[in-house]
């Protein structure tokens, strides 16, 4: 009984700020904002799911020589980071990187910025996706480490680095409770089947209004993104933390992108930014000063991107969440339409593209002939792999897939194949009609976005 617990602490902290949305004004004040900043980089809402020292032993479980986290702790976290997917926190962190903190009772757990804290250039960013993260990895060596099996899970957490199943995570804890919040013994079976996805950028959140891939939630609620603290915790102590989920929410509504630190065309931008008027701001929207955003749901049968996620929400699970507390003021809507046009703020830091991170590039993007169907992802997210003409990650193009069973699960994890279920790259056509010398200019445009 203890080991499952443990399992859904590890599993309900994954997605604790997932996609906090705005509620009320659209400008929280500075106090919210200051307090939501220390409530989500300097508190840990959970308890320990391991003992402080499995950080320091992980390396033991990967095979090979490595620093001593004792006598070359620098050294010691560039490797776990490495191996990890993790990044240097740019804020006070005890230590540990980005996505690690110490538990409410001692100890150290996963935090939301495990998925939502990463770093492109050797900056590290909160808000910014974490596209290099192998979660299955780090619960395995960390979990072993402290002594532990590692975590079973009742479905695919990931099979590739830097994406993750953080939908299912929560149907899944929502299973485990009735529409009183009372707990189950054996989960409810309310049919949904998500896929692994790609982390989105916090940054977006004050455009919406409404929020997750499909759109199907209300912006204004808070609350839908405390489910995925309940697998320790009860309904009052979910109603005690919804004000300081309101400060966090203020906190994101605050953050903004970086800006693209490379030379700009700016002949180039402008003739893109007609470009892009012509073909991009009905769904995408508008930027500058008086940039207007229309939060558009796009029916799949007209983005044509892989379907899994939109479909595999369930209308049991979204019944069953409208039934509890989370669904009282802000009910998921129960029709099932599409896609949420993304907001393209940033768009040069957020690689790869789609809802599941199957293109590299922003060209690829634009030209659906000359996406890679499987891939070997970057090592790191250094500048060294960034591609500024095409504006994404540089990948190494495999044309035969290899035999990821005859390879240790920490580097199949670097093949990305677009056959995999909810991985697919179609879709999303409507650059191919464009000329490459208009691709290269709308390209050019997004980058000052």
């Amino acid at each position: 009984m203890q080991t499952g617990l443990r399992i859904l602490r590890i599993l309900a902290i994954l997605v604790i700020a997932g996609s906090l949305p705005a509620q009320g004004q659209d400008r929280p004040d500075a106090a919210a904002v200051e307090r939501g900043r220390i409530a989500l980089t300097q508190r840990g809402h959970l308890k320990k799911a391991w003992n402080r020292e499995a950080y320091d032993r992980a390396g033991g479980q990967w095979g090979t020589t490595h620093p001593d986290p004792k006598t070359d702790p620098s050294g010691y976290q560039t490797a776990f980071n490495q191996r990890y997917g993790l990044h240097p926190a740019p804020y006070p962190n005890d230590g540990l990187p980005m996505g690690l903190r110490a538990g409410m009772n001692g100890g150290i757990q996963i935090d939301c910025m495990v998925c939502h804290g990463g770093s492109i250039g050797g900056k590290s960013y909160v808000g910014l996706g974490n596209s290099t993260l192998d979660l299955r990895t780090f619960f395995d060596d960390v979990s072993r480490a402290d002594g532990q099996p590692a975590p079973l899970s009742p479905f695919t957490l990931t099979t590739t680095r830097g994406t993750v199943n953080a939908g299912q995570i929560a149907a899944f804890l929502l299973s485990l409770r009735n529409a009183d919040f009372s707990r189950r013994r054996f989960p409810l079976p309310l049919g949904a089947d998500l896929p692994e996805l790609d982390t989105p950028a916090w940054w977006h959140l004050k455009r919406k209004k409404t929020m997750y891939y499909d759109g199907r939630t209300p912006q204004s609620s808070v609350r839908t993104n405390m489910q995925f603290i309940m697998g320790e915790k009860s309904l009052d102590e979910l109603k005690e933390l919804e004000s300081t989920f309101s400060d966090i929410r203020a906190y994101l509504l605050s953050l903004t992108p970086p800006k693209y630190p490379f030379p700009i065309d700016s002949a180039k931008a402008e003739r893109g930014q007609k470009v892009f008027l012509a073909n991009c701001k009905s769904c995408h929207g508008t930027y500058g000063p008086d940039g207007k955003y229309p939060s558009k749901i796009v029916a799949l049968e007209e983005i044509g991107t892989d379907p899994a996620r939109a479909k595999g929400l369930s209308d049991g699970l979204i019944a069953h969440y409208n039934a509890t507390w989370f669904g009282d003021h802000d009910k998921a809507n129960p029709k099932m339409v599409g896609y949420q046009a993304s907001p393209l703020d940033g768009i040069w830091a957020t690689a790869p593209y789609f809802h599941n991170g199957s293109v590299p590039t922003i060209w690829g993007v634009l030209k659906s002939s000359d996406r890679p169907s499987v891939y070997r992802r970057p090592s790191s997210t250094g500048f060294e792999h960034y591609d500024q003409t095409k504006v994404g990650w540089k990948v190494e193009v495999l044309t035969k897939t290899p035999d990821i069973s005859k390879m240790p699960g920490h580097e199949a994890r670097y093949i990305f194949d677009a056959s995999r279920v909810g991985l697919g790259n179609q879709g999303h056509t409507f650059g191919d009609e464009l000329t490459d010398a208009e691709r290269m200019d709308l390209i050019e445009y997004l980058k000052t976005l």
